[in-house]
């Protein structure tokens, strides 16, 4: 699998992503809100766009959609309940459902409610036998996962969603992924959700190196994280952490002594609506 990353030059600093076969150079969009970036970025990597997909609903993720389809034909995928959300979905993507892309890329729609209730994810199980034109760390498993999880951080739910859904799509999809699991978000949140994780655990050292890297970054490639990084710096993934509960005790005093992991989370959420 190829993938490039393309981030968009907005306030909500979105990313849109080009996936594509090695074999055929056959492409999918996801989320393509620049438009003429996406199309310009195809064409200079000689990438054919064959699909967009839609991880959800938002205008940012869907706002390029005629026009990218409209330069090329390509199908458009979205979550099989935002048919009536999204203009000219072609195929409604249910759990399971597979996104081929060429002769040897195979994305696996996850349904994966809580941003919204029409929110899919896109999964990528690897391949590291390898293939034509692949290396090594393009063969590690991939979501490109929209809103749901950030680096550092998970999606709100106050434009059409519900933490409560979320945290459970989260146990039940997102927890059990492969540590190896490479992370492809909708947005550049990275450094605030880190500042954001300190203030919950300020003793978190792989958090903190992360953060200082992130203020020294430069260079046009963006960081890459995976769900073993995420379990290190991500407050969302550290549930049971004692010095975090402690944190959080400071502002839910009645939030006991061992609160659920479902409470932590939701709490967790509550207090980042207004970091």
């Amino acid at each position: 699998m190829l993938v490039k990353q393309i981030p968009v030059n907005n306030s909500l600093r979105n990313y849109m992503y080009l996936i594509a076969c090695p074999e055929t150079l056959e492409a999918v969009a996801i989320d393509p809100l620049d438009h003429a970036l996406c199309l310009a970025q195809a064409q200079e990597l000689g990438w054919v766009i064959r699909g967009v997909i839609n991880t959800h609903e938002h205008f940012d993720h869907t706002g390029g959609n005629d026009a990218v389809i409209g330069a090329t034909g390509a199908t458009l995928y979205a979550h099989h309940k935002a048919i009536d959300k999204i203009d000219n979905v072609d195929v409604g993507l249910k759990a399971g459902d597979v996104v081929s892309v060429g002769t040897s890329v195979r994305l696996i729609s996850l349904d994966t409610p809580g941003h919204t209730f029409c929110h899919t994810c896109l999964y990528y199980q690897g391949n590291m036998a390898g293939g034509k034109g692949e290396s090594n760390t393009e063969q590690a498993p991939a979501l490109f996962c929209g809103d749901t999880l950030f680096n550092a951080g998970v999606g709100n739910c106050h434009n059409g969603g519900d933490p409560k859904i979320m945290y459970q799509t989260f146990v039940e999809q997102i927890y059990l992924l492969p540590d190896v699991t490479k992370i492809y978000p909708g947005h550049d949140y990275i450094v605030n959700n880190l500042r954001f994780s300190l203030d919950r655990e300020p003793e978190n050292v792989a958090a903190q190196s992360l953060l200082e890297a992130m203020l020294q970054w430069s260079g046009e490639q963006h960081f890459i994280s995976n769900i073993a990084m995420e379990k290190a710096v991500n407050s969302f993934f550290r549930l049971e952490s004692k010095s975090l509960i402690e944190q959080l005790s400071l502002q839910f005093p009645d939030l006991g002594d061992q609160p659920t992991a479902e409470t932590v989370f939701l709490k967790l959420r509550e207090l980042r609506n207004s970091w």
